[in-house]
C-alpha cells in the first residue's frame, strides 16, 4: 500500500493491489476518527474525470454525512473497512520519509 495523494488534515488517498481507497479525517464535536474507504467504480469514473477537485467533494460527503456517529445513516458507514489501519499508518510513514 502507498499513499498516491493528499488533501492536508481531509484525506489521503491510497493504493494497494487491490485498488485505490480514500481515507477521509472526520470529526464532529469532541469525536474524530478516520474514515477508510475503497472507490468504487463509480467514484473511479469520477477521479478519473476529475481528480482531485473530485477527491475534495468525496470527502466532504463523507465527513458530512458524520459515517462515526452511532445514529448516522450515512451510505458510507457500511463501506469503513475495518483491518488496514497499520497498512496504512506503514504507507503513510514511508510517504512521510520521502525526500
Amino acid at each position: 500500500m502507498k499513499v498516491i495523494d493528499h488533501q492536508p488534515h481531509a484525506w489521503l488517498l491510497l493504493e494497494d493491489d487491490s485498488g485505490l481507497l480514500l481515507d477521509v479525517e472526520c470529526h464532529h464535536g469532541a469525536v474524530s476518527c478516520s474514515v477508510l474507504i475503497r472507490l468504487n467504480d463509480e467514484e473511479l469514473a469520477e477521479y478519473r474525470e476529475n481528480g482531485y477537485a473530485y477527491l475534495n467533494r468525496l470527502a466532504e460527503a463523507i465527513h458530512y454525512s458524520a459515517p462515526i456517529l452511532a445514529i448516522s445513516d450515512s451510505p458510507y458507514k457500511a463501506r469503513k473497512l475495518h483491518g488496514y489501519q497499520d497498512q496504512v499508518l506503514e504507507a503513510i510513514r514511508q510517504w512521510q520519509a520521502q525526500p
